[in-house]
């Protein structure tokens, strides 16, 4: 069955579609889960919204036109956050709901209808054309070129900052080109599991990897591995009982979560009392 399963185009660009989403998750979802910046992930996917939306109107790729929306977006978040007196919390926000109010007032003043709009907001990786993926490639080998350059820097500012400012490491370039990566690593995921799903495909694998290995380099790779098996998982099954591929990938991570939670519990012997 797997093999007549990948007969299809669409089925093989799609598994190529899981294998660079895996390297995603596995690298920048690593920094961002040890740099705690979970919630600016989402307001960086939230932001990208309104260039997809822009993309619509101008009657351009949305995918192009997301990623200078979503690198704005991102280092726009951490120079508020920094430079400005208010919170990056609240810059956060702010941002996401203008990228989200601006994406739909962008789609409102398209003419005619905007195909493919619900495949942005909640993926459809069965849908991923071959332009999509090329674009894809580049922005990983990107993140990738850059992660594996800077790896041991990033591990630094990611526990103590302070700490690698007196090391001599520069702190700043470095975290703007980590909301950077982000930036990028979110235009990837938004046709695998959409917008408003991508804080989880960012985030669950490393959580489950960080319950049984440690070291940003085995961290990022077992994070990789996961997320690959659980996206093909969640590929299968959305293709077998014809359900919406971003949400049950999302669903397939969250069991993943409950599998490995339980796992490591029993895997922990009890203190005798």
């Amino acid at each position: 069955m797997i093999f007549e399963i990948f007969a299809y185009s669409f089925m093989r660009n799609a598994l190529i579609a899981a294998i660079m989403v895996s390297v995603t998750c596995g690298v920048v979802g690593t920094l961002i889960v040890l740099k705690k910046l979970v919630f600016m992930s989402g307001g960086i996917s939230h932001s990208a919204f309104g260039g997809i939306g822009l993309g619509y109107l101008l009657g351009l790729n949305p995918v192009l036109v997301a990623i200078p929306f979503s690198l704005a977006a991102s280092l726009t978040i951490g120079l508020i956050g920094r430079r400005a007196r208010v919170s990056e919390d609240v810059a956060i926000g702010v941002l996401w709901a203008v990228g989200m109010a601006s994406g739909i007032i962008f789609v409102n003043l398209t003419p005619g209808y905007a195909p493919d709009l619900f495949s942005y907001l909640f993926g459809s990786i069965l849908t991923v054309p071959v332009f999509d993926l090329m674009i894809m490639f580049i922005l990983n080998m990107v993140i990738l070129t850059v992660f594996l350059l800077f790896h041991k820097e990033f591990y630094a500012i990611s526990f103590d900052e302070e700490f690698a400012t007196a090391s001599g490491v520069p702190v700043k370039p470095l975290y703007y080109a980590l909301l950077g990566m982000i930036g990028l690593s979110v235009v990837i995921l938004i046709r695998v599991v959409g917008i408003i799903l991508v804080i989880a495909l960012l985030t669950i694998p490393t959580v489950i990897s960080m319950k049984f290995t440690h070291g940003i380099i085995k961290l990022s790779f077992a994070s990789s591995i996961t997320g690959l098996i659980c996206t093909i998982t969640g590929l299968f099954l959305s293709y077998i009982f014809n359900l919406t591929s971003g949400a049950t990938i999302v669903m397939v991570l969250a069991a993943a979560f409950l599998i490995s939670t339980l796992i490591k519990r029993l895997r922990v012997p009890r203190k005798k009392l």
